[in-house]
């Protein structure tokens, strides 16, 4: 369990290939993307210099599905990511980035755990389908990390917006229930 809270180590040798040193053999950037969908974080180092190659070979995951059509980054957002790196406004372009996804796997958990406590919800014809594609999205975008991204400081705050998102679910449901009468 403790080798599961350090970074996954990947060497890159001359060749360019890339060595897991946990499981000593080589992999590609599909079984990195997989170590990371799984929930553990990496760290890729040139095995001469020692130079740390982790961003560049997370950059090119990302890259290589954004160009197999797996598009998650709309063409604004990555016109705005090539501006910000000739703006004064680059700095502050990392923290926003973190935030806004800290948030939005905040708001993924909370959906589906107000979702899959509502005992109404399975009713509505596909139901499972849908639920099944959003945990697969939230697990996605979170690295499998779930409620682990609010803090105890949080606790209050959830606790209200939860209380909205029921009574808006409950509301969502009286209307799909007059649709189906």
């Amino acid at each position: 369990m403790a080798d599961d809270l350090k970074p996954l180590l990947i060497k890159r040798y001359a060749s360019r290939r890339l060595y897991n040193t946990e499981t000593s053999d080589y992999v590609t950037l599909e079984d990195i993307a997989g170590f990371i969908r799984d929930g553990r974080d990496v760290q890729i180092v040139d095995l001469k210099s020692g130079d740390d190659l982790t961003r560049q070979y997370l950059l090119q995951i990302v890259a290589e599905h954004e160009s197999r059509g797996e598009s998650v980054l709309p063409i604004n957002v990555l016109t705005d990511l090539v501006r910000s790196y000739t703006t004064t406004a680059t700095s502050a372009v990392p923290q926003f980035l973190a935030a806004s996804f800290e948030m939005f796997r905040d708001s993924q958990s909370k959906w589906a755990e107000t979702v899959s406590s509502n005992p109404m919800m399975p009713k509505i014809p596909g139901f499972e389908a849908m639920q099944a594609q959003q945990e697969a999205f939230l697990k996605a975008m979170t690295g499998g990390m779930g409620n682990q991204w609010s803090g105890p400081e949080a606790e209050t705050e959830d606790a209200e917006d939860l209380e909205t998102v029921k009574k808006q679910l409950a509301e969502l449901q009286a209307k799909l229930a007059k649709i189906q009468k």
